[in-house]
């Protein structure tokens, strides 16, 4: 399940992508127009701005925009950096592997189940955009 984070923060950027995204937004004008809480909304872009999605721009006709065009920004990386794993268990991830405790892998049939949800959700992930959530 998506956290609350995750969901706000592909809830702003659509509506930034909306906009164009290439100018500034106040965090207050995406706040409101998504029912963000501001001060969440805040640490959210903050986050993606120091993972390189994002810049901003101080003072009068300040706000966020994006650093790169919305269709080049993977789903997959927000995810990535809001998130953390995209895989549903650590021994199937292929950017945060752990190996479970008391589990042959070879043999696991969770696993191999696990594998498979992986690579189908990372399909998808990696073949959408920001742009892609605008429904445009």
């Amino acid at each position: 399940m998506l956290s609350k984070k995750t969901q706000y923060a592909l809830q702003a950027l659509s509506f930034m992508a909306e906009q164009g995204g290439m100018e500034p937004i106040l965090i207050a004008e995406i706040a409101q127009a998504k029912n963000i809480p501001i001060k969440f909304l805040e640490n959210i872009l903050l986050e993606l701005k120091k993972a390189g999605f994002l810049e901003s721009k101080k003072g009068k006709n300040g706000g966020y925009f994006f650093a790169l065009p919305p269709q080049k920004i993977k789903l997959s990386s927000i995810f990535r950096t809001i998130e953390g794993p995209i895989a549903l268990m650590p021994c199937v991830s292929l950017n945060f592997y752990e190996k479970c405790k008391d589990c042959d892998e070879k043999n696991c049939g969770l696993n191999r189940v696990m594998v498979a949800v992986r690579d189908n959700m990372l399909q998808v992930l990696e073949n959408k955009s920001v742009a892609d959530l605008t429904g445009k």
